[in-house]
C-alpha cells in the first residue's frame, strides 16, 4: 500500500485541529474515514503519529516531522496544479451554471472562490431550479453546464454527466438516543421511530425508493423542504432522520448535537456531479470550470 494525498490531506487537518471530530466537519467526512487515514499512515511509517487524550489528539515528535513534509508535498501538489492553469488566465467568457439547491448551499460555495482566483476572466452565472428545470434548460441551451445531483438525474441519454462525489447517506439521531449504542442500525430499527422526512431536491422521492425495497416503512411525522429544520428537530429529539454526509453538521442552530450511525441496509449515495447537453461543444471557459472541479474534488469520498 502506498501513502495517498488523501491520508495527508486528513492527517493535517487532524493536526491543525487538534480534534479528529472537527477534522472531519471541515474536510466533510466522517469521523471513521479520518481516523482510518491516520491509522493507515502509521502503519505505513511504523510510527505514532497522535497521542490520544480526552481532549482530542497531539502530535508526536515524528508527527510534527511528517506534518512539516505533509505541508511540503501539498504545496508542491499545488504549485503543480498552478502552473498549467497559469495559461488558463488567458480563459476568458460566461458560463451559465445552473445549481440545484442542496448544491447551491452546500457544495459550490467552497469551490467558487477558489475557481473565480483561478480563472479571472471567466463569469459563473449561477441558476438556482429544481432538477427537471435544469435538465430542460441544458436541453434547450439556456444552459451551458449544471452542477447538480446527478444520482437523480433522468434525461440521461440526451445528457452527459459524470459524479464529482459519492457522498453515503447515514441515520441521524439526538445525542443519547437508545440507538446510538449500534454501530450499525438497519431500517427495521429507524422505522420504530417518530421520523422527519426532508423533501428538497427530491429527497423524499429518494428515500421512497430505498423504503421500497424494504419490508418497513418509516413513520413520518413531518415533512420540510428544509435541512436547517430537519437538523433542529432531530436534534430536539423530535425524531431520526436518513440524510447524506454533505448536509450534516454536528450542532444545530439552537446548539444542540448530532449524531450519525451506519446503516446495516443498502441505502444509494447521494451523487454530485456536473451535466451538459451531450451533443453541445462546451466553450473553453466551461472546459475550465468542469476540468476545475474534477481536480478539485479528487480523492474525495
Amino acid at each position: 500500500m502506498s501513502i495517498s494525498l488523501k491520508q495527508i490531506r486528513y492527517f493535517i487537518a487532524a493536526a491543525e485541529s487538534g480534534r479528529i471530530s472537527q477534522a472531519a466537519v471541515e474536510l466533510n467526512v466522517s469521523q471513521s474515514a479520518v481516523t482510518a487515514a491516520v491509522q493507515q499512515l502509521e502503519a505505513l511509517l511504523g510510527v505514532r503519529l497522535f497521542e490520544r487524550h480526552a481532549a482530542g489528539v497531539a502530535l508526536t515528535r515524528e508527527g510534527s516531522r511528517f506534518l512539516l513534509h505533509g505541508r511540503n508535498i501539498m504545496a508542491a501538489v499545488a504549485e503543480a496544479v498552478r502552473e498549467p492553469r497559469a495559461a488558463g488566465a488567458a480563459v476568458a467568457g460566461t458560463v451559465r451554471v445552473g445549481v440545484t439547491y442542496t448544491v447551491a448551499g452546500y457544495f459550490l460555495p467552497r469551490h467558487h472562490a477558489r475557481f473565480a482566483s483561478s480563472f479571472p476572466g471567466v463569469t459563473l452565472s449561477l441558476h438556482e431550479a429544481p432538477r427537471d428545470a435544469i435538465e430542460q434548460a441544458l436541453l434547450d441551451g439556456a444552459l451551458d453546464i449544471a452542477v447538480m445531483l446527478v444520482s437523480n438525474l433522468e434525461a440521461r441519454e440526451a445528457l452527459a454527466c459524470e459524479t464529482l462525489i459519492r457522498s453515503r447517506r447515514r441515520l441521524w439521531l439526538p445525542a443519547e438516543h437508545p440507538l446510538l449504542r449500534e454501530e450499525r442500525v438497519g431500517l427495521a430499527e429507524v422505522a420504530r421511530n417518530p421520523y422527519i422526512l426532508l423533501t428538497v431536491d427530491e429527497a423524499g422521492d429518494t428515500a421512497g425508493r430505498y423504503w421500497a425495497r424494504s419490508p418497513h416503512r418509516p413513520e413520518v411525522i413531518f415533512k420540510t423542504s428544509s435541512v436547517e429544520s430537519v437538523r433542529s428537530m432531530v436534534a430536539a429529539g423530535m425524531g431520526v432522520t436518513i440524510l447524506s454526509d454533505l448536509v450534516y453538521r454536528p450542532w444545530s442552530l439552537e446548539g444542540q448535537r448530532l449524531e450519525r450511525r451506519e446503516l446495516a441496509d443498502d441505502v444509494p449515495t447521494m451523487d454530485v456531479g456536473l451535466a451538459w447537453r451531450a451533443t453541445a461543444e462546451l466553450t473553453p471557459a466551461a472546459r475550465a470550470f468542469r476540468e476545475f472541479l474534477n481536480l478539485a474534488c479528487a480523492g474525495q469520498g
